[in-house]
């Protein structure tokens, strides 16, 4: 059974892996990239998808619950909500990725140093 991302030892930002969490599924990736041109109606994605009403209705609670989509009410009509990305959780995406990258060209640059320091060792030249 998977740990909910909070109760996970050593788990340094459980809202990162609750965001990857929730990109985890192609529809909800789907969803960020129409969500991505403007924000959408609930029916304007489920049509836009050909998902039944119900089906979006989970992916956007997961999405919710991942802190990459926000929805508000329409003025004038309660009932209908309008949804759009959350910048700040994206951003905090990009930032672990950014690090990520940095982390492995400084570790690939400390590989290359070292096989190459390696390799001058056994040139006879």
């Amino acid at each position: 059974m998977v740990q909910p991302a909070a109760a996970q030892p050593g788990l340094k930002n459980p809202a990162l892996a609750r965001a990857f969490a929730a990109l985890g599924d192609p529809t909800r990736c789907a969803v960020v990239e129409l969500l991505r041109e403007r924000p959408l109606r609930a029916s304007e994605l489920a049509a836009a998808l050909a998902l039944a009403p119900a089906g979006l209705s989970r992916h956007l609670r997961v999405l919710e619950q991942g802190g990459l989509v926000a929805a508000d009410a329409i003025v004038g009509d309660a009932r209908v909500r309008l949804y759009r990305l959350e910048p700040h959780a994206f951003a905090t995406l990009a930032d672990w990725a950014a690090a990520m990258q940095a982390q492995w060209g400084d570790q690939l640059l400390a590989f290359k140093a070292h096989a190459e320091g390696r390799t001058r060792a056994r040139d006879p030249r």
